[in-house]
């Protein structure tokens, strides 16, 4: 068995400093999801000693399509938290990258928690525990060189979460539930730097679709006794619509999400 608490206390020096660590994987071919999750678990004790405070979660690699080119193999989550948490002011934020390491883009649907989440495989089941759905954009970093890992060490290494900023929220109510249940699936997303077109993507990458990205996750914390469920109030974004592209200072973003109707983000990176 790994070392839990080294890998640990490596990572979260690692995240402080913005620096890079060899794979785990590469040096202990048995590092595993299990272990990936312990280590992730022993961070989330720590960072709660620390004064941090866990707002949510992230998705991530719910997009099966990207799957070959980072070498995993299914979905997992990590906790957001109240110092990675943004809200883009009227559609419009800034954030630093100073402190990240190898960073990236991704749009994402967010969802903020009404009610716990059943697992279920009806979108509309978990959009009636849904109190709002808005863009997202969030930020993620490697600290594995060259973005070269494999899905244990994203599972330890925070899920590759470094920032997430929000957009404004659309509610989500008896009258526009269904409809935003079909929209979620049929939708297509248009990501831009500056004017160019960078990306699209459609809401159906998303493990059919983004409300069921949650139910996943649902399921896959009813298996981890030691994280607590999903609860009313939590902010989870569900996942890329795109592939994570790089991004650098001095650069400006933005995202269009059609036909879902939730206002897109612009981002200038600093």
């Amino acid at each position: 068995m790994a070392d839990i608490n080294e890998i640990a206390s490596r990572l979260i020096r690692a995240y402080d400093r913005a620096e890079t660590l060899e794979p785990f994987t590469s040096a202990d071919p048995n590092f595993d999801m299990a272990q990936g999750y312990a280590v992730q678990h022993e961070v989330l004790k720590r960072r709660l000693a620390q004064g941090w405070q866990p707002v949510g979660r992230k998705i991530g690699f719910t997009n099966r399509s990207i799957w070959p080119r980072y070498n995993v193999d299914r979905p997992l989550w990590a906790h957001v938290w109240s110092r990675t948490l943004h809200f883009a002011a009227n559609g419009r934020a800034q954030i630093s990258l100073a402190p990240m390491v190898q960073p990236r883009i991704e749009p994402e649907v967010v969802f903020k928690l009404r009610s716990n989440i059943p697992v279920t495989d009806d979108p509309n089941v978990v959009l009636d525990g849904v109190e709002w759905i808005a863009a997202g954009f969030e930020i993620v970093q490697s600290h594995f060189p060259d973005w070269k890992f494999k899905a244990p060490d994203c599972a330890a290494g925070f899920g590759l979460h470094g920032a997430l900023i929000v957009g404004t929220p659309i509610a989500v109510d008896a009258i526009n539930r269904h409809a935003l249940v079909r929209l979620l699936e049929s939708f297509t997303l248009t990501l831009r730097r500056g004017d160019q077109v960078m990306e699209t993507g459609t809401g159906a990458v998303v493990l059919g679709n983004p409300a069921l990205a949650i139910s996943h996750l649902a399921g896959v914390l009813a298996q981890q006794p030691q994280f607590p469920a999903l609860a009313a109030g939590e902010i989870v974004t569900t996942g890329t619509l795109t592939d994570a592209l790089p991004i650098v200072p001095g650069e400006i973003w933005s995202s269009d999400y059609g036909s879902l109707g939730v206002p897109g983000i612009e981002i200038l990176f600093r």
